[in-house]
């Protein structure tokens, strides 16, 4: 499948620089997953805060409860003094971590790093595939309270404007820091509009994936089918396989609150279960995919040549989602990370 087919133009004013305020009043798209007899299939326009009339009870949402952390650590190198940069991709051991360095060529094992006034060091142990670095740390006291102290949250490469609230790139229920990016899905959701909705019978389970950096990576490939995915971290809980299993036998909607959760769920799904568990998965889904899973997806708008637009793609058929992002673009819709949503149901309510 050629990669021009997932392409399509954007204005640059479409980029959000800045989320809204309050989070749960940025637009949503509606549409079908499906074209079905007798159900309305048109695309409609709304705002997040009216999620609840798309909603019924026993609808399972499945969220993805990272949180993302200052992977970007701006030092020097000891002996010479020389900047020098690291982004923290995962956690090897409690103090060793894979990260991309800058400059790469000049931080060979052995070199010594050196972070804020001395509080974090690094030591440079081995490259890794890819150009990138084992790097182990040193400090003393608590190693995230040093991190918000020296680090820096990196934001998506096409957001150029300064954000004055380092929170409105979490959601309200990530727990777990690990991630390089926001499940951006999930930035619309209020502690009030969570618990309107399971006040209206709606039920919530969480998994774990942490984002990578490779989510911005733009498919390169010619034909998608030859693009290599990143791995990613993610785990299902016993108690979340239950449930979403339970649903699934039930006949209730599993939706998935982001592509994340949606990869989660498929990545550790066989045979319209879910099994409870960890692993790196790097489960590339485009069109063509027969989904395991999940019955729906709310998600943002992704960039052209995306493997994120792909897996969206394969959820509600090409043509159908590359015409609601062109309709989208015509309303004035706010496109990527800060920007507005799309739902996508199986049996969307009249």
């Amino acid at each position: 499948m050629e990669l021009s087919l997932f392409d399509y133009e954007l204005p640059p004013e479409r980029i959000a620089q800045q989320p809204i305020e309050p989070r749960d009043h940025s637009r949503m798209l509606v549409m079908p997953r499906q074209e079905t007899a007798g159900i309305n299939t048109e695309i409609r326009h709304d705002y997040f805060y009216h999620l609840p009339h798309y909603l019924r009870a026993g609808d399972l949402l499945v969220l993805n409860r990272t949180r993302v952390i200052p992977a970007r650590l701006l030092g020097r190198k000891e002996k010479t003094g020389g900047a020098a940069e690291c982004f923290l991709l995962h956690q090897v051991e409690p103090d060793l971590w894979s990260c991309l360095v800058k400059p790469g060529r000049r931080l060979a094992p052995g070199t010594k790093l050196v972070f804020g006034q001395g509080e974090l060091e690094g030591l440079v142990e081995e490259r890794t595939e890819g150009g990138g670095r084992l790097v182990r740390f040193t400090w003393q006291g608590n190693f995230e309270e040093i991190l918000l102290r020296v680090g820096q949250t990196p934001l998506p490469p096409y957001i150029h404007e300064k954000q004055e609230d380092p929170e409105r790139y979490q959601t309200v229920y990530g727990d777990i820091a690990g991630s390089a990016a926001a499940s951006t899905a999930g930035l619309h959701f209020t502690k009030e509009s969570l618990a309107a909705l399971n006040r209206m019978g709606v039920a919530f389970a969480q998994v774990l994936l942490h984002i990578g950096p490779g989510t911005f990576r733009p498919v390169q490939t010619e034909q998608i089918e030859d693009h290599l995915m990143h791995s990613e971290y993610c785990e299902v809980s016993e108690e979340t396989a239950r449930e979403i299993n339970r649903a699934k036998e039930e006949g209730r909607r599993v939706i998935a609150v982001g592509t994340t959760p949606l990869r989660t769920l498929e990545a550790m799904g066989s045979g319209g279960s879910v099994r409870a568990g960890s692993c790196w998965t790097d489960l590339f889904i485009y069109p063509g995919y027969s989904f395991r899973i999940v019955d729906g997806l709310l998600t943002n708008f992704h960039l052209p040549k995306s493997s994120l637009l792909m897996l969206v793609c394969a959820l509600a058929g090409r043509e159908r989602v590359l015409a609601a992002y062109r309709e989208a673009i015509r309303e004035g819709y706010r496109f990527f990370s800060f920007g507005d949503c799309c739902l996508i149901l199986d049996r969307l309510n009249p």
